[in-house]
């Protein structure tokens, strides 16, 4: 009885993380202190998603990303799309690109649901074993 009532469970968390969705906003924190750093609201447009930055807790309101090249060169970073081009793929959202508005960088990237709450986001270059991972928290 006990092992049905475990598979039970299982299954039951299995769907419902299924069935969550990656669009909303999330809170972004700082690897080494763990401080909040930026709220970002992921959207999705016929099966692609993207996201922009919607507030930021550190620095100035007005700061731009001076180090970003192209079109988005001193450009204000709050209302930036910094997240591009992922589609969904299994239980991860991958082929897309994420920006790092500090440093101007733009790398591949990955995000993948680990919890209703707390989406894996990975960037990288190259492939996948070159890259940093953040843990973003959805806002409540």
């Amino acid at each position: 009885m006990k092992y049905l009532s475990f598979l039970a469970a299982f299954l039951f968390l299995s769907i419902t993380l299924t069935a969550q969705s990656i669009v909303g906003q999330w809170e972004t924190y700082d690897d080494k202190t763990n401080e909040k750093r930026g709220l970002i609201e992921i959207f999705e447009n016929n099966g692609e998603y993207t996201a922009k930055v919607m507030e930021t807790y550190t620095g100035p309101e007005d700061a731009t990303c001076r180090y970003c090249k192209g079109d988005k060169k001193d450009q204000p970073i709050i209302g930036m799309q910094i997240i591009e081009g992922l589609e969904k793929d299994g239980d991860s959202y991958e082929g897309g690109t994420i920006l790092d508005p500090e440093s101007g960088k733009v790398y591949k990237c990955y995000l993948e649901l680990e919890e209703a709450d707390k989406l894996k986001v990975r960037g990288y270059i190259g492939f996948s074993l070159l890259g940093r991972t953040q843990y973003w928290r959805r806002k409540k």
